[in-house]
């Protein structure tokens, strides 16, 4: 006979095959300050592992806060934080509250007769969110042993990720946090933030697999009746069935169950006509064949509440009804039996959102419109009204002039509460769907341009910007258009006239006084054009600066002078040093806005013209103020090349690797990153297989105007082509650079490379011209501030007047030019000028000689600087001097060879296999599968599968070894 449908209540309390993760999670909860991370795919128990956990005896002394994301978003930050502290009032003393904590009264009314007086208001938007942030934490430290859980953060909002990486950095000592989210929806800032921990926070990250076909077969047994397992064959089709999903196995069981599919064979149960029954690999025939057993009534409900779509009040569920108040009662007491629907406090929720969408998914449209159209009506009577819900039901329902009223007032509030992701995405889903009014449709597009450029996912808007501006809209709006659009031109890398198109217009219809006038004036500063003289660009510095000291708004005038110095330090412009000072004069300290945060990070640049000093005091102000994604890329980028300059190597590899990926929509950014990890590939193998990864590199970082993160390719370019004995191709293929440098009179970023230049133009029997070019380059700097000119055009002298045969003065110019590099430091370049004196001190007969080269083998060594090491070892050989060997670190014991498990990796990417196809394949986590891709990649000087793809192919053919870099003689 069939067996009765399996109580809800029974199903959801069995936990099968997630042992090991439990324990890891209970072990990271009571190891406070800790934090464990859930990540896993819909329906594959995140939640019900943390409930497992939550009724541990362990934790019976642990205050227990929850939240989680919602599926339809509402224009309020931190939802899911406020709604875990909403229940802790009785558990509060307002005497032992920081007053910072008194700053969360409006947004915990309900806690508000308990914390602390409201401290005066700030005008500062950025500051007040960062007092916010030091409220929340100090309210959650005033708590004592306290978990907080975070369920589906894939949904929660930027200022919950951004407060959970602002707690995390310092968390409170009897704080653990939970968090879960899905990993196919989880974007790359919530990962870093749940990725990048502090050393001393305790902290577990599980991914939780499918069940095994003996763990589906043990859960279904236990759904059956202990007593009563099932058979093998039945396990291993359920496993099929339902990829080992433990919600879908539950659904599906409960499904048959109902049926009466299942029979009793000997001792265990079994599936009747195993071939006849065919249920679809997911969820969803199962979840419907579910509903359709229901009256007409309760499949109504289940419809309205599946178009609700997030947990409601009764009073709500019944007004979006169209059944009267009783028939909703019943069909919702039938809904909740049957275990669809569930009571979440005093609210009405689906169980699971697969079967919510199962459910959603087959409303037929005219319905579906006409249900969001009730949903819409119901939630617009709630006090207060949720404007993400009703935006969301008004647009369904295809009432799209009130929709896009209700859109825009959720988009300024969401601004308001500087969420500009997400207020930009509800006015680009007005403009693209609705079709509002010209006056209208300019001055939304010219709002979504200004969130646009803070929204921490940049939208692609240059289409609705482009048809904005065709419309007869007023001149201030037009000119804002031609901003926004010259920074979406800006930011995909558009050809360099019309950027510099764009932002003339704006000027043209702004006037001097407008912050985007004075932003765009320092934009057409910089160096951008192949044909545009520093003449030029010199000029709308000066009118940048000019503006910048009559705008209203201290904050815009901040960025524009951050932005300008930046330029003026690349040019040795004096200047920079009093612009930067006003800079930070303003900051105090203290960067509390995105715009002081951007202002900051242009300052940084500084590093790159040899300030080194001024630019690590600037980037260290920064990150204690999380004041936004972008600005935190900006500083890693940054913080990337002055490590590389400074020869900071130890981690380098790898946080290089990780901003290539991170910074993959960057283009700009991006190229900073490429360049440094051409370089270190270069310096840890010496494979001429890098040269065409140089050329790309610098032929990407001058089409993307980006002159000042070159030296470094530039150099290195040269340098291997003196060695590979065609130092002619070298000067050819870095003519344009030096080209542009002169043309735009980047006088302190083109005399890094002088060095190399001379050496190549020597070697090419050009000797004459690179005396002319050294005293070129002298006279250009002698005016100007650019600190490692004084280093370089020594090492040049050294070099040229090793042409004259005097080996002796050679060496000393070089010794003088090592010790100038070691005072910034730049120990690569200072060992790598040690070299070159060495051996002009030993071919001269100087002992000397034999220190120096020890001294460069040594500095090679501790930089990890392969190639440089291995070449300067065989000079000693060479003349009879003793050496040891180098000591190879490794990494696994294959140093940069591929593991066998990299090799697997590797091999299953180039035949198109998904990321979770081959971690499926070798048994092993889609983050693994990552890493090893990643590591594959650096250790092959690749950076795509479509290049890996081409060398396995040509390795695997004959060719070259796949252990890059094993092999250091080419």
């Amino acid at each position: 006979m069939p067996l009765p449908p399996t109580p809800a209540h029974r199903a959801d309390s069995i936990l099968v095959g997630r042992d090991e993760q439990l324990r890891r999670l209970t072990e990271a909860v009571l190891r406070a300050p800790g934090v464990a991370v859930v990540e896993g795919e819909a329906g594959i128990g995140k939640t019900r592992l943390v409930s497992e956990l939550l009724a541990d005896p362990r934790l019976a002394g642990h205050r227990i806060l929850t939240g989680a994301g919602r599926r339809i978003r509402e224009p309020f930050p931190l939802g899911p934080i406020l709604d875990a502290l909403r229940s802790v009032g009785e558990l509060l003393d307002a005497r032992d509250l920081s007053p910072v904590t008194g700053a969360l009264r409006p947004l915990l009314p309900e806690l508000a007769h308990r914390l602390p007086p409201g401290p005066e208001p700030l005008d500062d938007r950025a500051a007040a969110r960062h007092r916010v942030f030091r409220g929340l934490t100090d309210l959650l430290g005033a708590l004592g042993d306290t978990l907080l859980v975070i369920d589906d953060a894939h949904w929660a909002d930027e200022q919950t990720v951004d407060f959970l990486g602002y707690l995390l950095d310092d968390a409170p000592g009897g704080l653990s946090v939970i968090v879960t989210y899905r990993s196919e929806e989880a974007d790359a800032t919530l990962r870093t933030v749940t990725a990048r921990l502090p050393d001393g926070l305790f902290h577990v990250h599980l991914e939780l697999p499918s069940l095994t076909a003996d763990e589906t077969g043990a859960l279904a047994t236990a759904l059956l009746g202990a007593d009563r397992p099932i058979t093998d064959e039945f396990a291993a089709y359920l496993c099929v069935r339902t990829s080992g999903l433990p919600f879908a196995i539950r659904e599906l069981i409960a499904l048959l169950s109902e049926r009466g599919t299942l029979v009793r064979r000997g001792s265990g149960w079994a599936r009747r006509t195993l071939d006849a029954l065919d249920v679809p690999v997911g969820v969803r025939d199962s979840v419907l064949e579910r509903t359709g057993r229901l009256s007409q009534t309760a499949r109504t409900v289940a419809e309205v509440a599946a178009v609700l779509g997030e947990p409601v009040p009764l009073r709500t569920l019944t007004a979006a009804s169209p059944l009267t108040a009783d028939a909703t009662a019943d069909g919702l007491t039938e809904a909740l039996a049957a275990g669809l629907i569930r009571e979440q406090g005093a609210q009405i929720a689906y169980r699971h959102s697969l079967a919510l969408q199962a459910v959603y998914d087959q409303i037929p449209l005219p319905r579906r419109q006409t249900l969001h159209g009730r949903a819409a009506d119901a939630v617009a009577q709630q006090s207060p009204v949720l404007l993400g819900q009703l935006a969301h039901h008004l647009r369904e329902a295809h009432r799209y002039d009130v929709w896009s009223d209700v859109a825009e007032r959720a988009a300024d509030q969401a601004a308001a509460l500087g969420d500009h992701t997400e207020a930009a995405q509800l006015l680009e889903d007005v403009l693209r769907t609705a079709e509002p009014e010209p006056e209208r449709r300019g001055a939304l597009t010219d709002k979504l341009g200004q969130f646009a450029i803070i929204a921490r996912r940049p939208p692609d808007i240059l289409d609705l910007l482009q048809r904005a501006q065709a419309l007869d809209v007023p001149r201030d709006v037009r000119g804002r258009l031609h901003f926004w659009t010259a920074l979406q031109y800006e930011a995909a890398g558009a050809a360099p006239e019309l950027l510099r198109g764009a932002l003339k217009a704006a000027v043209e219809n702004l006037g001097d006084r407008s912050e985007q006038a004075a932003h765009a004036m320092a934009g057409l500063g910089f160096p951008i054009g192949t044909d545009v003289p520093a003449t030029e660009h010199a000029a709308w510095l000066d009118r940048a600066l000019a503006s910048a000291a009559v705008l209203d708004d201290p904050r815009a005038a901040t960025l524009v002078r951050g932005k300008t110095a930046m330029q003026l330090v690349l040019r040795g412009d004096p200047r920079w040093q009093e612009t930067a000072d006003l800079v930070l004069a303003r900051i105090d300290g203290s960067p509390t806005h995105p715009a002081e945060g951007s202002a900051l990070y242009s300052l940084g640049e500084a590093c790159l013209a040899g300030h080194d000093d001024f630019a690590r005091r600037v980037l260290a102000i920064v990150p204690d103020a999380r004041i936004g994604s972008q600005a935190e890329l900006a500083r890693r980028a940054i913080t990337l090349l002055l490590d590389y300059a400074s020869g900071a190597w130890q981690d380098i590899d790898d946080e290089a690797a990780a901003l290539l990926e991170d910074l993959r929509d960057r283009r700009y950014m991006w190229v900073a990153a490429e360049s440094v990890a051409a370089s270190l590939r270069l310096a840890r193998s010496g494979s001429s297989e890098v040269r065409p990864r140089l050329i790309e590199a610098l032929g990407t970082a001058l089409s993307a105007n980006a002159y000042e993160v070159i030296p470094p390719i530039v150099t290195d370019l040269l340098r291997l082509d003196v060695l590979r004995e065609r130092p002619q191709q070298g000067v050819d293929d870095t003519a344009e650079a030096f080209r542009l440098w002169e043309l735009k009179a980047l006088w302190p970023l083109a005399v890094q490379s002088l060095p190399a230049l001379v050496r190549a133009l020597v070697a090419a029997d050009r000797t004459a011209e690179a005396d002319r070019r050294l005293r070129q380059f002298a006279t250009a700097l002698r005016p100007l501030r650019a600190p490692l000119a004084g280093a370089a055009i020594q090492h040049a002298r050294g070099l040229l007047t090793a042409c004259t045969g005097d080996l002796a003065a050679a060496a000393r110019l070089l010794d003088e030019a090592a010790r100038s590099y070691d005072g910034f430091p730049r120990p690569y370049a200072a060992a790598q000028v040690r070299e070159e004196a060495a051996r002009m001190y030993l071919a001269a007969g100087d002992t000397a000689g034999a220190a120096r080269l020890g001294e460069a083998i040594a500095a090679f060594e501790a930089l990890g600087a392969h190639w440089d090491h291995d070449r300067a070892t065989q000079a000693a050989r060479d003349h009879g001097l003793a050496t040891t060997p180098r000591h190879r670190r490794t990494r696994r014991g294959y140093g940069d060879g591929l593991s066998p498990r990299e090799r697997q990796v590797a091999e299953l990417a180039t035949t198109g296999r998904t990321n979770r196809e081959i971690s499926e394949a070798l048994f092993l986590s889609v983050r693994t599968v990552e890493g090893h891709l990643r590591s594959v990649l650096r250790k092959l000087g690749l950076r795509s599968r479509t290049e890996l793809a081409h060398h396995l192919g040509r390795t695997n053919n004959g060719g070259a070894r796949t252990g890059a870099g094993t092999d250091r003689s080419t």
